[in-house]
Formats: C-alpha cells, structure tokens, sequence
C-alpha cells in the first residue's frame, strides 16, 4: 500500500511512518516544519524516513500550498498534521489553529476527491468530548469541545464526514486520547516531567494533579492506526485510547520510581482549556479493528525515559505543564 502521511515528522506520524516502512508500504511523507517546538527535534523524527528508499517527503504546508504531486499515486491517508496545543489555541494564534486543523483538512479532503483510496483516516482527539464527562465516554457522547482547539479537531470530524457523503472519500475518524511515548512532543506532560527530571529542572504542574487521563502509548495508538488503513471500516468514528485513567499525581509517582528521583514541582491553578477528565470506552475500536492496547503507564515511561536519556540535546521544559 502507498500511504500519505501528514505531519510526518511529529511525534505520532514520524513513528507511524517507520513502521509502514518496516511492513513494506510506500509512504509519502508531508510535514510543514511550524516552529511550534524546535525543527531540529522533527528532522531527528524524520531522518528515518528522508533515508528509505520506499518513501518521498515534502516540505509542503497543506493549507496554502498545492497538493497534487504529493497525493499523485496514493492508496490511503492518514492525516495526522495539526496545530496542537490547548492552551495556545485562545486569542489571535486562533487563527493559525484555523489554517492548520480546519482549512488543511478541507483543502487535503479535497485534494483527495476522485482518487481511488482505499482509506482516509482523520487523526482526532480527546478534546471533541469537553469537560462534562466525569465518567468513560463513548462514541455516542454528544462532543462539547472545552477549549477552541477542540472546536478545530471537531471540525475536522465533520468535514471528513461531509467529504465521504457528498464525495465518496472513503473516510474515517480515530479519537486519540494522550498519546504519550518516545518522541513525544516537548510541551507535552510526560515529556516535560522527564526532561526536568533528567536535567534537574524544577517544573511546574498546573492543577492539584488530581486530573485523570487515559493515556495511550504510542506504539498501541498505531497499532491502531494501521489496522484502519487495513481494515478501513469506512464512516466509523471510534475512541483510541487505552481504557484506563489515571491522574497526574500518579504519573509523577510512576516518574519517580522510573528515574529514580521525585520531580521538584511548582504547583499552580489549572489552565483555561484543559478538561477535568479524558476517559475512554474502547469497545468500538476493539470490534472494528481488533484493537487491544498491550503497554501499561509504567512501561510506556519507562521507553519513554530511556529515549529521553540517550537523547543529545538540550531541552528544557517550557514554563507551565
């Protein structure tokens, strides 16, 4: 199979990308390099696939520029490319989630029409569900997006939806719940406790840790992934998660023991934006796909900080967590 995959040189999609490679697929590879973390920590994600003989990159930004050598002779998407982030999408950076989360899925969508695709899997998140729920959530719960980013991923969702009933593009949506692991962005939780904890940094937590979150290693939220691009249950949304919570007291305990030391942490209140609660019922994934995450929180860290510590570079934890 010829896969385009969108956002390749992030955390999700650079790792999706070498294994379709290890299985033998063809991958076309696009990613933006937006400075949202530092480019020299994406072409380390992406050298990988830059070097195999089976797969061509562009450097292309899927909102402005044009797309057709780079969807020319593709069997399936996997469109993980998005502005992500929480607490940045308030304000007027508002308008760079819209470029990159809602006008590159259009313009992707319809660079896609009249192909013969086998599969166009829409990466979402959590974020569609909101703050309401305290308990695991289906694919039934009504979304109520909490934050502007959430607006952006869900419209996605719909436009993904829009394009399959109105041009026969065969898509589909997975739900990704915290998706954690090595190469993990440099803003995200895990990733920040780990780097502090390597470098002997002081980070700060906001919130009193008691939130919960169903954190998904990476290596299942492919799995998943590719099972979608084989399996392609076309129209189906479904939840990739991992099926359980835990809340980030927990995780700084599971740091602990992992690195050896307790993190030295300010604590300070929750931000605008981040939900309560990310919990998943994975029953729909688990028919559709086959889908059976296998990796625990505590060993998915403890890959995680083996990554970090072999890491050559010299991150620090921005300010808040």
């Amino acid at each position: 199979m010829h896969v385009l995959v969108t956002g390749a040189a992030g955390f999700i999609g650079s790792t999706l990308a070498d294994r379709l490679l290890a299985a033998g697929d063809r991958v076309t590879a696009i990613d933006s390099f937006h400075p949202y973390y530092p480019r020299e920590t994406k072409e380390e994600n992406a050298a990988a696939i830059r070097n195999h003989a089976q797969a061509r990159f562009f450097e292309l930004d899927l909102a402005f520029d044009d797309l057709a050598e780079a969807t020319d002779g593709i069997d399936a998407v996997v469109h993980l490319a998005a502005q992500p982030g929480v607490r940045g999408s308030w304000g007027s950076s508002f308008a760079s989630y819209l470029d990159a989360n809602v006008l590159s899925t259009q313009r992707l969508l319809d660079a896609c029409r009249g192909l013969s695709l086998h599969a166009w899997v829409y990466a979402s998140s959590a974020s569609v569900y909101g703050n309401d729920a305290v308990d695991a959530v289906d694919e039934q719960t009504l979304p109520a997006p909490h934050s502007p980013y959430g607006v952006t991923k869900l419209a996605g969702e719909h436009l993904a939806h829009l394009y399959r009933r109105n041009h026969d593009v065969p898509t589909l949506s997975l739900r990704m719940f915290s998706v954690y692991g090595p190469r993990e962005r440099p803003d995200k939780a895990i990733q920040r406790f780990l780097v502090a904890s390597r470098d002997g940094l002081e980070v700060q937590l906001f919130g009193d840790g008691s939130q919960r979150r169903d954190f998904t290693f990476v290596d299942d939220a492919v799995d998943a992934v590719q099972a979608a691009l084989e399996r392609a249950p076309i129209g189906e949304t479904m939840n990739v998660a991992r099926g359980h919570t835990v809340t980030l007291s927990e995780i700084l305990d599971v740091i602990a023991r992992v690195t050896g030391k307790p993190l030295a942490l300010t604590r300070t209140a929750a931000e605008t934006g981040d939900v309560r609660v990310t919990s998943a019922i994975i029953d729909r994934a688990a028919r559709f796909l086959d889908y059976a995450p296998s990796i625990d929180v505590e060993e998915g860290i403890r890959r995680q900080w083996a990554r970090v510590l072999m890491a050559n570079d010299s991150t620090r934890p921005p300010a808040g967590i």
